[in-house]
């Protein structure tokens, strides 16, 4: 057992006074945050382990205020110490979106989940959030990690100055695409591995901590076009039109932006694989963490048949169907 667990153990006996037989890990992320789930006199809850000198666990304990307070069912924070960077949490259970998905249930599910998204995006318009803005240099610095992570340290591509060009000029495409959309609440993680199926409010909402005022298609971007698991593009325009709806009877969306919401969607979609399969790229090198480098196969397939579609995307299309899943295929072979 390793010193933060034995810390943790201390921090529930001594200081909250919790007895259990049994503490066990309930999940890892993609952060340094760790989960572990406790049962105390019949009662369940969830430990989140977020080293300090790693994670700053103040904005997840000021963002789930918010979020119940907009009547979203996220986790409940019954104590903290923010010092040793531990929280005591309620349990929203073991069956997230992505264990549970099938043709059957998914209308359903993903009707949850837009209604939720759009009561948060209405919500956090209305209220006074003390999230940081996504701006330029936030969305110009992220999809810096498809450059850095995957085609340079993973791929060990050699990037060429034409190449650096194109890449530099759709960067400023898809940041001035983000920009003119109207800015809203953005959890920035709102996928199925974060989306948990309840007993009484189906989503449960996990891993907001990130969450930002930015774009108002990102959202529903991590939503429809999952890292983790892909629908039929029939299915996805059903949803999207759902989320239309919805964004336009609560005021979200005006009807001349109603026109322009799958432009948006789109390159919106474009910019958050960048930036996912570089982050994939780097939790392999920099963290140890190899399972995600499966996931990346199936986003640069995301930015390949969304670029196809736009001239002025054309040149990214070629360069990540003839260049980069090339190299990944051959790199992959090569491993196998």
């Amino acid at each position: 057992m390793d010193k933060r667990f034995l810390a943790m153990s201390d921090w529930l006996r001594k200081d909250l006074g919790k007895s259990f037989s049994r503490l066990v890990p309930a999940s890892a992320d993609a952060s340094f945050r760790r989960y572990f789930r406790l049962i105390s006199e019949g009662k369940r809850y969830i430990i989140m382990d977020a080293p300090p000198d790693r994670e700053d666990s103040r904005p997840f304990v000021e963002v789930a205020k918010s979020l119940r307070g907009f009547g979203l069912n996220v986790p409940h924070v019954y104590e903290q110490n923010l010092e040793k960077g531990f929280l005591l949490l309620s349990d929203l259970g073991e069956k997230d979106y992505l264990k549970v998905l099938n043709e059957g249930n998914a209308d359903s599910l993903y009707a949850d989940a837009i209604d939720a998204l759009l009561k948060m995006q209405q919500s956090g318009n209305e209220n006074d959030l003390l999230v940081p803005a996504y701006d330029q240099t936030l969305l110009m610095s992220e999809m810096m990690l498809f450059h850095d992570w995957l085609l340079v340290e993973h791929l060990q591509l050699q990037i060429t100055d034409a190449e650096k060009s194109m890449l530099s000029n759709t960067f400023d495409l898809l940041t001035d695409n983000a920009l003119a959309q109207p800015q809203v609440f953005v959890h920035r993680d709102y996928h199925s591995r974060n989306l948990m199926v309840c007993d009484n409010q189906t989503p449960g909402v996990l891993d907001f901590q990130d969450a930002v005022i930015g774009a108002i298609s990102y959202d529903l971007v991590s939503l429809l076009r999952d890292c983790y698991v892909v629908w039929p593009r029939e299915k996805v325009l059903k949803w999207q039109e759902h989320y239309c709806r919805g964004a336009h009877e609560r005021g979200l969306l005006s009807t001349e932006q109603l026109k322009q919401f799958p432009r948006w969607f789109d390159l919106m979609g474009v910019q958050r694989h960048l930036k996912a399969s570089g982050i994939f790229a780097r939790l392999h090198h920099r963290d140890g963490k190899g399972g995600y480098l499966a996931d990346i196969p199936r986003t640069l397939n995301y930015i390949a048949e969304v670029t196809k579609e736009y001239e002025e995307l054309k040149s990214l299309s070629d360069f990540v169907c003839q260049r980069v899943l090339t190299k990944l295929a051959v790199r992959a072979g090569s491993q196998g």
